[in-house]
């Protein structure tokens, strides 16, 4: 059985997720062990970098050479830290850190065509691949750790002409499908996603579809760093947002927002949900004069209704039962008020199915490292909008193996 390493940072850049799991079987018969699973945070001064660069902060090639190494060793650091006490891993799979998501279809801006045989009435959005970045590059991970390391997965799905995300659906289907009933598998890190699992039964896997929801934890995030002066970056299970009352009035404003109304295929990110986006919510909730815990009760029900809404409006069917992971899965407020508005559907997390919550999306990665080792296509094109199933991520090995 192949011990692999999943690593990932997500859009809320709280640290590294490190899961070490034995994986058997490849597809209807997955199964995955975790066997150490743990986050590591950022040296603070690396994570604002991050944020200061995800928000648009201008870098010399230097300084993005530098930045690229700084993460790569301390993914690098992460998977060393989290072999401890246990066999040598033998592959690692490295999502990286992602500082910029422009996916397909978005205005891309005015482009300069001088000395081309392109000309401006073609160069419409939709005729342009989307554009990903993650950094933390693995050929440096596979030096610094003597692994070879799958990294940079999102690249050929959108050279594939699909978003490049969500790309854990794949594995969302074969490690949670069950033969009776409808599942969403809803991921709320700082963006949320979600897979809709249909009963398995007949063409099953090819009804599977997913996208990105809206915000997740970003938005209260921010707004928590923002009225604790940077004191406290999240809200402790919700308490302080639940002690607010929420503005229906802006919820259903900011609900009429372009991204929610488009169908999917789709995703998003900090580049929409980020520091300008909180702005524009801060400044709108003083002007209904919400206090901080009614901002923050508020931005909580964007994110559940926002989800609710992408079920409505999207899905073939509402789901009998959601299981949440990522950061949001352990915030009781939001969960609460998610499982009030999804009414009879159950709501759980993954823990409850089996795999945990709080790794998941690390689980998800070291799968599809080990698909791609195996050769076997990792994304789901009627999720991402990619013409075809490919290979996801690109393969480094260590210099001693003659890379």
């Amino acid at each position: 059985m192949p011990r692999v390493i999943g690593l990932i940072s997500g859009t809320s850049v709280d640290g590294i997720d490190a899961a070490l799991v034995e994986i058997t079987g490849t597809d209807i018969d997955l199964k995955v062990e975790l066997l150490a699973g743990a986050t590591y945070p950022y040296p603070e001064k690396l994570k604002e970098q991050i944020l200061e660069v995800c928000a648009g902060a201008a870098l010399s090639m230097a300084e993005l050479a530098e930045l690229d190494d700084a993460i790569a060793l301390q993914f690098a650091q992460a998977a060393r830290e989290i072999q401890i006490g246990h066999h040598p891993a033998d592959l690692i799979g490295s999502h990286g850190q992602t500082v910029y998501h422009r996916p397909k279809g978005l205005n891309v801006g005015k482009l300069n065509v001088e000395g081309s045989n392109l000309q401006p009435a073609n160069l419409q959005p939709s005729a342009f691949l989307g554009y990903t970045f993650q950094l933390g590059r693995g050929e440096l991970i596979a030096h610094l750790t003597g692994i070879k390391t799958v990294s940079n997965f999102r690249a050929a799905d959108v050279a594939a002409q699909g978003q490049g995300a969500p790309l854990v659906p794949k594995v969302d289907a074969y490690l949670f499908s069950s033969p009776t009933q409808h599942q969403c598998i809803q991921n709320i890190g700082g963006i949320g996603n979600l897979t809709y699992l249909p009963a398995r039964h007949g063409n099953w896997i090819d009804r599977v579809c997913g996208w990105d929801t809206g915000p997740g934890n970003t938005l209260l995030d921010l707004a928590v760093h923002h009225f604790t002066g940077g004191s406290q970056t999240y809200d402790q299970d919700g308490n302080w947002a639940a002690s607010g009352t929420p503005c229906d009035a802006l919820v259903e404003q900011w609900l009429s927002q372009d991204f929610f109304q488009i169908a999917p295929p789709k995703s998003t990110g900090r580049e929409l949900f980020g520091w300008d986006y909180f702005k524009q919510c801060l400044a709108q909730g003083e002007a209904y004069n919400l206090t901080p815990a009614d901002l923050l009760a508020t931005l909580t029900e964007l994110t559940v209704r926002s989800i609710v809404m992408s079920y409505q409006s999207f899905l073939p069917q509402m789901p009998q039962r959601v299981l949440l992971c990522g950061g949001g899965s352990r915030n009781l407020y939001l969960k609460q008020r998610l499982a009030y508005q999804l009414g009879s559907t159950q709501v759980l997390t993954t823990d409850e199915a089996g795999v945990s919550a709080d790794f998941k999306e690390a689980i998800a990665f070291a799968v599809l490292a080990h698909w791609r080792n195996l050769g076997i296509p990792g994304n789901l094109p009627k999720v991402t909008g990619a013409n075809s199933a490919v290979l996801l991520g690109n393969v480094y090995l260590p210099l001693d193996a003659g890379s």
